[in-house]
């Protein structure tokens, strides 16, 4: 019996989406690697909802917990990683299951994506000083100087695509509309890989994201984020824009009582899923969709049928 090339399991945030991926590398030999940008992230197991020690030693797990909460993480980066992890997961005869809540990583490693080389760190806090000191305004008002075609593609006031842009032309001297003429092929063939998305109803959702929020803050989430303030970061570094980390840290400041930076985390996590399901509903289309509790099945029918079609 052939083994499926991948598993890919995308989903909202506390849909669910470990738990599956656990049973099936328990069930078929399988190794879990992380398509989730903030599960990538050293120091910050419990408040980014990483599988816990007890999970990762039931099955082999790649990409967690492996960046430092200074450094910034891209989708490049990333997939020069799952590269080396697919490659050495085929090479120990196991199946890739790749599960997160990253749309655009499993859009990227299924489609390709333009080769922009990495971006010197210098030139990345300079642009995030900017625009932390200055305002998005400003920076897309040097876009437009810089690189017309892909400022008049974006809305002026998104802050990241923004960033990104004039980041890469000032790295660079080429526009990020030139890059993407040179797109690098995709790592997997959708077509020979396994995928669900987990699309949960929206109030079994909400109560599901409230109920890990409170557990996370009796599992030492308040811990991880005194650690991380203590560092004394950019606030405008990823790692500490985490769901709950900046109200956390507010909280550690005296600003406000635990309960209210608990809801105010529980409302940031409740809006970004939200956002995930609209992204992964417009641009995952091809992909079958379950709830929690058949999306196993649903993987496995998949399966099949791509055995049958050996």
């Amino acid at each position: 019996m052939k083994k499926p090339s991948a598993i890919l399991i995308a989903g909202p945030t506390a849909s669910g989406k470990s738990a599956l991926a656990l049973a099936l590398a328990e069930k078929l030999g399988g190794t879990i690697i992380n398509a989730d940008s903030m599960q990538v992230y050293a120091g910050l197991r419990v408040i980014t909802a990483r599988p816990t020690a007890e999970e990762e030693a039931q099955a082999p797990h790649r990409l967690f917990g492996h960046v430092d909460p200074g450094d910034i993480y891209s989708t490049g980066r990333w997939l020069t990683d799952i590269a080396a992890a697919l490659q050495a997961v085929t090479a120990e005869r196991r199946v890739p299951i790749i599960v997160g809540g990253t749309g655009l990583y499993f859009k990227v490693l299924t489609e390709g994506m333009a080769a922009v080389p990495a971006i010197p760190t210098d030139i990345r806090a300079q642009v995030r000083d900017r625009l932390e000191a200055e305002g998005v305004a400003a920076l897309y008002a040097d876009l437009i100087k810089h690189d017309p075609v892909t400022a008049a593609r974006l809305m002026p006031l998104d802050r990241a695509r923004i960033a990104r842009a004039l980041e890469v032309v000032l790295a660079t001297g080429r526009s990020l509309s030139e890059w993407h003429g040179e797109a690098l092929p995709p790592l997997l063939d959708a077509k020979r890989a396994a995928k669900v998305f987990i699309d949960t109803d929206r109030k079994e959702l909400v109560a599901r994201i409230e109920r890990r929020f409170h557990a996370m803050l009796e599992t030492g989430a308040l811990d991880e984020v005194r650690a991380l303030a203590a560092r004394d970061l950019n606030p405008l570094l990823p790692a500490m824009k985490a769901h709950g980390v900046p109200w956390l840290i507010r909280h550690l400041k005296g600003e406000l009582a635990l309960a209210e930076a608990a809801e105010g985390g529980i409302m940031d996590t409740r809006r970004y899923a939200k956002r995930q399901l609209t992204w992964f509903r417009g641009q995952m289309k091809d992909w079958a969709s379950a709830e929690p509790g058949e999306a196993q099945k649903v993987i496995e029918d998949q399966l099949a049928a791509l055995r049958d079609g050996d």
